[in-house]
């Protein structure tokens, strides 16, 4: 058998055809190269950047914005660390420091009370209890409780013979009290105790209660007497530019309670006061009915001094003395306006001015005077004696 022959022209057709096929796949390999090789490069371009831009592609506007308000929070809080705890002991180290400086003047007040023949019990209002206090201590508190002790030294030692004088007569005759001998308010002297005078003055404490100890000690045992019996040293704080005689105040008539002149008065801070009242506060004080549409028919009389010994209002009469302490005047030396419903009283004084003016008494002393000199002025006919020779009574018990 004869072996098969292929037409020429196939065989150069096929390799033709083939020389394509090859041409093609290797144009097609050429291609994949060149796209790897690109991504290759991009790829590594992504990898490998100038450190210019790696900053620039990590950059974010709120990484700026975070670190602000985090770096003021830092702050905030180291400076409340450091700063609160030196707020919270300024303060005390100042409180301390404070009473530090009050307890040393404590400790300065170096002038000793002298001896007392005898010890007052005084009812403390605010404990209720009583306390024995020897008389020359307990005259140094009332004396600090009752005259500022600003005032001159000669007028100190005035009052601590007036209050010396004032407690042994009320001793000798006062109404008797089975737990005590008297109170620590007006009811009888006003009296503070060195803890009180240390609240009250704080780091003037020493200055004040020294130089108050000093009068106390300079009238030591000294009393006020007539016909060798110890007076009623009653004492206030401002005049009307004269005292009061004891009875138009009082009921009974002593001869050195007189009404004398005190002229230095006007000097005093409390000397010229006003309050207004409308007519239900006056008709609701005095306890009667006032006209309210028309004016009020008032009539008046006047003591030797100038006060209002009575008051006709509305066919009603009243001492001076009572209106005083009914409406709480400053004093009995009072006039009376009404205006449009109200009653408009302006008082002259301060005090119910019998015996000793106390501002009377410091500018006498600051015109010179001694408390011998205030004491003769406002207590007429009096001498000066000791708790021993007119008290011995006292002095026994």
């Amino acid at each position: 058998m004869k072996g098969k022959r292929y037409p020429y022209k196939s065989v150069k057709r096929w390799k033709k055809k083939n020389a394509s096929i090859m041409k093609q796949l290797k144009k097609k390999k050429q291609s994949s190269y060149r796209t790897t090789s690109y991504k290759a490069k991009a790829t590594n371009f992504k990898k490998v950047t100038p450190l210019k831009s790696k900053k620039q592609s990590t950059y974010h506007p709120t990484s700026r914005a975070w670190r602000l308000p985090t770096t003021f929070t830092l702050i905030t809080l180291l400076m409340i660390i450091l700063v609160i705890p030196a707020l919270v002991v300024i303060p005390f180290g100042e409180s301390k420091q404070e009473a530090a400086t009050v307890t040393k003047k404590v400790e300065e007040a170096t002038v000793e009370v002298e001896e007392s023949p005898f010890a007052v019990e005084v009812m403390r209002s605010a404990t209720e209890t009583v306390e024995d206090i020897p008389l020359e201590e307990y005259i140094v508190g009332v004396v600090a409780a009752e005259m500022p002790a600003e005032f001159e030294l000669e007028a100190l030692k005035a009052q601590a013979l007036a209050a010396r004088t004032y407690t042994v007569n009320h001793l000798l005759h006062g109404d008797k009290i089975a737990e005590y001998d008297v109170t620590d308010t007006v009811s009888h002297q006003v009296y503070r105790s060195e803890e009180e005078l240390i609240k009250q003055w704080g780091s003037d404490y020493s200055e004040k209660i020294n130089k108050i100890k000093e009068a106390v000690n300079a009238t030591r045992g000294e009393i006020l007497t007539y016909n060798e019996t110890p007076i009623t040293a009653a004492f206030f704080s401002t005049s009307n530019g004269y005292t009061e005689n004891s009875e138009d105040y009082w009921e009974n008539e002593l001869p050195y309670l007189r009404s004398v002149k005190s002229p230095w008065d006007k000097e005093s801070p409390k000397f010229l006061n006003q309050q207004t009242f409308t007519v239900a506060q006056v008709e609701k004080a005095l306890g009667i009915d006032l006209p309210n549409e028309k004016p009020v028919y008032m009539e008046e009389s006047r003591t030797e001094s100038g006060r209002v010994k009575e008051l006709t209002i509305a066919e009603n009469t009243f001492s001076g003395r009572d209106i005083r302490e009914k409406l709480g005047l400053s004093s009995s030396d009072f006039t009376i306006k009404q205006n449009n419903g109200h009653f408009v009283f302006t008082t002259e004084g301060y005090g119910h001015g019998v015996g000793m003016s106390q501002y009377g008494a410091h500018y006498m002393a600051q015109n010179g005077k001694t408390y011998k000199d205030i004491i003769n002025h406002y207590y007429q006919g009096v001498e000066i004696s000791t708790v021993d020779d007119a008290t011995p009574t006292l002095v026994a018990k």
